[in-house]
């Protein structure tokens, strides 16, 4: 019987997929942490403008910034698979 010989699991093929990887998902990422920030300080900004005693706009926005951020990262997602 002959044994098949593995590949070596560090090869430059795999390095390099990996950081590909590790690239696309850091992305994304930083992606989701702009979205739910600029939203939010929106939503900040929003409720000093109109001078609200509870700050509903940043509430929304906050909330706003986390389904408009998952609803990117999974499209992006789902697209490139």
């Amino acid at each position: 019987m002959k044994k098949n010989k593995k590949e070596p699991i560090n090869t430059l093929e795999n390095r390099k997929k990996q950081t590909s990887s590790i690239a696309k998902y850091s992305g994304l990422a930083f992606q989701m942490i702009a979205i739910i920030l600029l939203i939010l300080f929106g939503g900040i900004k929003l409720d000093e403008f109109l001078e609200r005693d509870f700050p509903l706009f940043t509430f929304l926005g906050a909330i706003m910034g986390v389904v408009l951020a998952l609803y990117f990262v999974l499209k992006d997602l789902l697209k490139k698979k």
